[in-house]
């Protein structure tokens, strides 16, 4: 699998209003051009809902 970094993941939600919905994240993030890692590990996310930037990061790498 491709390494995702922080900054690829800031740069894939580029633009996101928050509260933001799994569902927005992801469309959003293949809008800006994600790897499809990426995405994958946004579908993956155990939660729905996102509060801000630190809470999808925190999702997304939780497991590394």
């Amino acid at each position: 699998m491709a390494t995702i970094s922080p900054i690829d993941l800031q740069k894939a939600l580029k633009g996101a209003d928050y509260p933001a919905r799994r569902d927005d994240l992801i469309a959003l993030a293949k809008d800006n051009g994600a790897d499809d890692a990426l995405v994958e590990r946004l579908a993956n996310a155990p939660e729905d809902e996102f509060d801000g930037p630190n809470d999808v990061q925190k999702a997304v790498f939780q497991n590394e």
